[in-house]
């Protein structure tokens, strides 16, 4: 297993949490951004850097995923992407997509980019807060501790 960080969006305190994970469990974590980032010096911890452009981190992310990586991201069409090639989801508040949930959650997303394009004033997202970070904390430790106690 390792771990996909679609990392232009992710906020510092997941980003903080995966690297001491990676530490602790020796799994890689692997951030993907089209700029350069900051990480620890670790020998599991990378960052990659992919030319700037509409979504070219997520592509990179999709064609590296490999059955039974996690990926880190709160991008729908990544997640449904990266679920169709076999691998986990887990977004930075917490909620784990699957098979199960992703066309819901890709309707839901179409349908709120229909109304903003419409005119309709949708707000954004809440802030992250930390109830999420704490989400986040335990969705991550269940997927590890699942991982790491399979065959």
């Amino acid at each position: 297993m390792q771990i996909w960080v679609d990392a232009d969006a992710c906020p510092g305190v997941i980003k903080d949490m995966l690297f001491r994970l990676a530490e602790r469990t020796q799994i890689q974590v692997t951030l993907v951004a089209n700029k350069l980032l900051r990480v620890p010096p670790s020998r599991f911890i990378k960052a990659v850097v992919v030319p700037a452009g509409f979504d070219v981190a997520d592509k990179e992310i999709v064609r590296l995923t490999q059955p039974g990586d996690l990926i880190i991201t709160a991008d729908i069409p990544l997640a449904a992407e990266a679920i169709a090639k076999g691998g986990a989801v887990l977004n930075p508040r917490g909620e784990m997509y699957s098979a199960d949930n992703i066309q819901q959650h890709l309707t839901m997303r179409n349908f709120m980019e229909e109304l903003r394009s419409s005119g309709v004033e949708t707000g954004g997202p809440a802030a992250f807060s930390q109830s999420d970070g704490r989400a986040f904390a335990r969705q991550l430790d269940r997927y590890v501790a699942k991982f790491k106690s399979a065959p």
